[in-house]
């Protein structure tokens, strides 16, 4: 009889050497190869990205999940990973993307927040992406150095990428083999094909892409086609095949409850401008009882009827113009926010709730990104501040802690997160309210973040729901109570 407690599931995990290997546009073409020959295909990508995971359920029809070591404990990682392959039909593969090189992560003496912690926690053979511009020989010492490094990682196989021509390939191929006993599963050579568009934040994300690039379903076919002749797909999924029986966790977070009354409805900014959502977030709101309806704070001229509002990140700053033009829908919910309806903004929702942004700031040594014109445009006026884009550069890790009882937790709650942005706010009135203080991270003001007005919050600090889990039942308690 099977063990309960075990989840037979396929798995391989795509890693590098480095960021920028390829190992993104390498795992599109994988994803896209095994969709399209049957495979229900289960993706996740590790650490906090949003755009890459946009890509991976454009291709495979199914949601992808991120898993982080840092936010995340092992309970949850392993939670997601079997949630997700079992959800909408078992997955007859997962494919998890890591996050820049193999060994990178929160700190220099543990793999905390790595590739390398994931492949553990979830007993994962690992394929490694080698950069191979330009080096042959010097490959083998590299993937030499990544196997002695943690003898407990299992590097099962070897994809050499931006390959010049077939004695390149060879040569590589040979040295890597020959000193380190790992097979070389494939070779990708240098090719423009091989792109998609990129921006300040990573890739164009998949919902904006559909819509800007015409050919975008050519261009993962031909991603799709020069990894089928590169890489060899069935030793791929003989590999995945050898994984382990991956250990469920003892209790899921993913249940749902009984909402007494009529269930309450949160409208989620969905477009161009606004699509950085973690997939956990969005199932574990309706899970908690809500129901999501779906709007475009650049299309629509109208709220549609709900009952809370969320309006995460993405890239208002280059749809300015457009949010700006749509007036009508910035006073309704420039209103709505004033009538007390719970509205949770991240990062780019916050910026669009402030009162303008200006874009192409040019700071004293710091970051400018030259594809931004200056230009103010007025936004919404649900917050106050004035929000600057383009001359500061803000990655990290945040913890904090809830200082007030507010939408998305009681006083005293603690949270880890992340924050990812060019922009900040200045022009705060000094009595403006913060319901989080930060330990770690930048926040809006000094180690505040949270801005609050009625029922309205903002904040820098993206929230995954797996990690913090009070999220999802404070926020649709705010609006049932």
């Amino acid at each position: 009889m099977p063990d309960q407690n075990l989840m037979e599931m396929p798995r391989l995990l795509i890693s590098a050497d480095r960021s920028s290997s390829g190992k993104t546009t390498i795992v599109a073409g994988m994803l896209a190869a095994l969709t399209a020959k049957g495979y229900r295909v289960q993706p996740f990508k590790v650490g906090l990205d949003y755009i890459d995971p946009s890509y991976h359920s454009e291709i495979t029809g199914r949601n992808a999940r991120n898993i982080d070591g840092y936010l995340m404990d092992e309970e949850g990682i392993r939670d997601v990973f079997t949630h997700g392959c079992e959800t909408g039909g078992k997955a007859d593969v997962a494919i998890i993307e890591g996050v820049r090189g193999l060994y990178e992560g929160f700190d220099s003496f543990t793999d905390t927040g790595s590739t390398a912690q994931i492949a553990k926690i979830l007993n994962c053979p690992v394929v490694l992406v080698i950069n191979a511009r330009s080096i042959t020989r010097s490959a083998a010492a590299l993937v030499k150095g990544y196997t002695s490094f943690d003898e407990s990682i299992n590097i099962a196989g070897v994809i050499l990428n931006n390959i010049g021509n077939s004695r390149h390939a060879k040569k590589a191929s040979e040295a890597i083999e020959h000193y380190t006993g790992i097979p070389v599963l494939g070779t990708i050579r240098r090719d423009n094909a091989m792109q998609i568009s990129m921006r300040h934040l990573g890739l164009i994300p998949a919902l904006e892409g559909r819509r800007r690039i015409s050919d975008l379903d050519q261009r993962i076919g031909t991603i799709r086609d020069r990894v089928e002749e590169g890489v060899d797909i069935a030793e791929i999924l003989k590999i995945a095949n050898s994984a382990e029986p991956v250990e469920k966790p003892p209790k899921t977070m993913f249940t749902s409850r009984d909402i007494k009354g009529k269930r309450p409805k949160i409208g989620v900014a969905l477009d161009e401008a606004f699509n950085f959502y973690y997939h956990d977030n969005i199932e574990l709101l309706q899970l908690a009882g809500a129901d999501l309806e779906y709007f475009s704070p650049v299309h629509d001229s109208k709220l549609p009827d709900v009952d809370g509002l969320y309006i995460g990140g993405g890239y208002p700053e280059l749809f300015a113009s457009q949010l700006q033009d749509n007036e009508s829908l910035r006073r309704e919910i420039r209103e709505t926010s004033r009538s007390g309806m719970p509205i949770y903004a991240e990062c780019g929702g916050l910026m669009y709730l402030t009162e303008k942004l200006t874009t192409g700031v040019k700071g004293k040594g710091t970051y400018h990104m030259a594809e931004m014109p200056e230009a103010t445009t007025e936004m919404v006026g649900a917050l106050p501040g004035h929000t600057l884009m383009g001359h500061i550069r803000v990655v990290s890790y945040n913890n904090g802690q809830i200082v007030k009882d507010a939408i998305i937790g009681k006083k005293g709650n603690t949270f880890r997160g992340h924050e990812f942005h060019h922009s900040e706010i200045r022009d705060i009135p000094e009595k403006t309210d913060f319901a989080i203080k930060l330990s770690r991270g930048i926040g809006i003001k000094g180690e505040w973040d949270g801005m609050t007005v009625e029922n309205t919050l903002g904040s820098y600090a993206h929230l995954e729901g797996v990690s913090y889990r009070e999220f999802a039942r404070s926020f649709v308690d705010s609006i049932l109570d």
